[in-house]
């Protein structure tokens, strides 16, 4: 019996030392835009940015086929929040980008099959479509973001876009 549960800790103990640790962004890669007018750097907030195809139509995430969340609904990005409390230094929700708006999509995304569209609700600003790149990925926690950085144009880049009023 002794023998028993000296193998089952034995077993137990060589699976837990073996665990790999995760980073919380495992196969998630996001698209940060900062979007605001010349000379200024705050981003307006109430844009409504989403990801279309090239005929300009929203790209629906079937079956969270490009999104580990928003099922079968349009790509539309979530403006970047504070999440820190008052007397504390300033965190972001999305801590590798202030205030800008933000996508979560999956590390597999095609980037350069798509455009990011965007509107003013308030009209304010003309809309835009800017064509997407690979380079415009943060791939946090990837051997492809190291792949990217041997091959290539440096990945983490925000989509810097200038409103036109």
């Amino acid at each position: 019996m002794k023998s028993h549960f000296s193998f089952l800790f034995f077993f137990f103990s060589f699976f837990a030392i073996c665990q790999i640790q995760h980073c919380g962004y495992d196969f998630t890669s996001y698209i940060v835009v900062n979007a605001h007018e010349n000379g200024v750097i705050d981003n307006p907030k109430g844009l409504k940015i989403t990801i279309v195809t090239g005929s300009g139509k929203e790209v629906i995430n079937v079956n969270n086929m490009y999104s580990w969340n928003k099922g079968n609904e349009p790509l539309v990005f979530s403006q970047n929040y504070l999440v820190s409390k008052e007397g504390e230094k300033e965190r972001y929700f999305f801590p590798y980008a202030k205030d800008t708006y933000f996508i979560s999509v999956t590390n597999t995304f095609p980037a350069d099959e798509f455009s990011i569209k965007i509107e003013d609700q308030k009209g304010l600003y003309k809309t835009q479509i800017i064509p997407l790149q690979s380079f415009n990925l943060y791939v946090l926690c990837s051997s492809e973001n190291e792949k990217a950085k041997m091959f290539g144009k440096r990945t983490n880049n925000p989509v810097e876009v200038i409103l036109e009023k």
